[in-house]
């Protein structure tokens, strides 16, 4: 397949200008970028999700035009979106064959055919699910190796997988892989789309960098390394990547003692101090997003005591949480974090209502200022105010939920998995937001499945495993072999 001076603009922007990509059959090529680079933009295009304003498409050198992602799959492509799209009272089955169920010869649907085939493919991929189980039962990760399964079942040519791995266990990464490399010995072409540098050099055959909706270079990934892409990408050679700086550390802000839930977390007791960054380790399941939904008033928990600033408090409810200064960043920012079709403005806003509605009336000024300053802090790129969340690269959206939490000046941020699929001029950022929040008096906890980040970011590293912690190391004690035990 192959592109040639694709342009795409969106109101206020250009995302895609004289793009020109191609890939080689049976090849997996890489595709690098810092959020808002346009590689969804692109992939979205090949998908016929959205259409060029200019540019032609060619498959095996002859010119097609892809209205709609039907007609894509009809060609032979198939999408792994980087949001993952379900729906989360459809059952797995429901999900597996979504616009494309099997009818009998009266026109009805095939419902033995589908459940026969889920079976088989479910037994064929190892996934221990029941068919009519509902997706909303199941955790980030499981979906996303359905949403795999689904993609390559259809038969595609060419696989788009835009961040595959951005929530799926070490164990499934190398069950992917594998399938990747089935996919290439059958002529199978993958466009690869990860932020995960060490994933692109171990699969890649090419690899291409786009940066600010322009290709910058393309690469056998033999004949390139890790420190040229970076500065294809950001334009600059980035030298610290962990912009970690010593800050004194004061007395505990949050304290956490015998906190339990039954069945998912027992006896969970640690601290977190005024200056800190705390981080929270631990394979997929040991219960830490768990934890700190209980700590936020997201879910119940039965046993335990939750203190902040040294006096027992009682979060029942995020508005509890919220009146303590403790707020949260969730690892799942399509399904807890962001109101897709509302403006960024509002996104930003919506924890702060009582700041912008007073004296009886809505303040459109005051929301606008408020917003506008932690966006210029948080280096957001977006048309506008009132632009749809949902137009915004995944890194940017990030941006937003983060400032939606400054605006209420919180003592405590829990940040779930805070750079998942997002670029690393990005994360840097992120990285140092967390450092200005800590250098202010502010504490940090980081739930994070990138050991070097956390190595990198922490003072302190609570380990857990099975919904207990199992270790607690200090600075001098980091490494990743020994967190890994612990988690193990």
């Amino acid at each position: 397949m192959r592109v040639s001076g694709i342009n795409k603009s969106f109101p206020g922007v250009k995302a895609l200008d004289n793009v020109n990509f191609a890939v080689r059959k049976g090849t997996v090529h890489a595709l690098c970028g810092e959020n808002g680079a346009g590689k969804s933009t692109l992939m979205k295009i090949i998908n016929g999700i959205y259409k060029a304003d200019s540019g032609q498409i060619f498959l095996d050198e002859k010119p097609v035009t892809i209205k709609d992602p039907i007609q894509a799959r009809d060609y032979g492509i198939a999408m792994i979106a980087q949001e993952l799209n379900y729906v989360p009272e459809m059952s797995i089955e429901e999900n597996l064959f979504l616009g494309r169920l099997p009818v009998t010869k009266f026109g009805n649907v095939d419902w033995k055919r589908v459940r026969r085939e889920t079976i088989e493919f479910l037994r064929q991929e190892n996934l221990p699910y029941k068919p009519d189980q509902k997706l909303k039962t199941l955790t980030v990760s499981d979906i996303q190796m359905l949403e795999i399964i689904k993609a390559i079942s259809n038969n595609a040519q060419i696989v788009i997988m835009d961040e595959p791995t951005s929530a799926i266990t070490n164990r499934e990464v190398e069950v992917l892989f594998g399938k990747i490399a089935e996919l290439k010995k059958k002529g199978v072409s993958i466009i690869y789309i990860s932020h995960k540098m060490e994933e692109v050099f171990r699969i890649a055959d090419d690899i291409t960098v786009l940066r600010d909706g322009k290709t910058v270079e393309t690469h056998p990934a033999s004949e390139i390394d890790l420190d040229k892409v970076i500065a294809l990408m950001v334009g600059r050679k980035m030298d610290n990547v962990y912009p970690k700086e010593e800050v004194e550390i004061g007395e505990p802000i949050l304290e956490i003692e015998g906190l339990g839930s039954k069945g998912v977390f027992k006896d969970i007791n640690f601290k977190a101090n005024k200056g800190e960054i705390v981080g929270f380790a631990g394979l997929m399941g040991a219960g830490r997003t768990e934890t700190m939904r209980a700590i936020f008033g997201l879910d119940p928990y039965d046993e335990g005591k939750i203190k902040v600033h040294g006096k027992e408090v009682t979060i029942k409810k995020v508005s509890d949480s919220i009146a303590q200064k403790v707020v949260m960043l969730s690892e799942d920012r399509r399904r807890y974090g962001i109101i897709p079709i509302r403006s960024v403005m509002e996104n930003a806003s919506i924890s702060s209502l009582d700041k912008i509605i007073y004296g009886g009336r809505w303040h459109p000024k005051v929301e606008k200022e408020l917003v506008s300053k932690y966006f210029e802090k948080m280096h957001v790129k977006t048309p506008s105010l009132e632009t749809a969340i949902q137009g915004l690269s995944g890194g940017n959206q990030q941006k937003v939920l983060l400032a939606k939490w400054m605006l209420r000046d919180p003592d405590v941020l829990i940040l779930d998995e805070p750079t998942r699929g997002i670029d690393v001029g990005a994360k840097f950022e992120i990285y140092r937001l967390m450092t200005d929040l800590v250098k202010e008096g502010k504490t940090v906890i980081m739930v994070s499945s990138e050991l070097p980040e956390l190595i990198g970011m922490c003072d302190r590293i609570y380990i857990m495993n099975k919904g207990r912690i199992t270790g607690c190391l200090s600075k001098d004690e980091f490494s990743q072999e020994t967190i890994m035990r612990y988690a193990m």
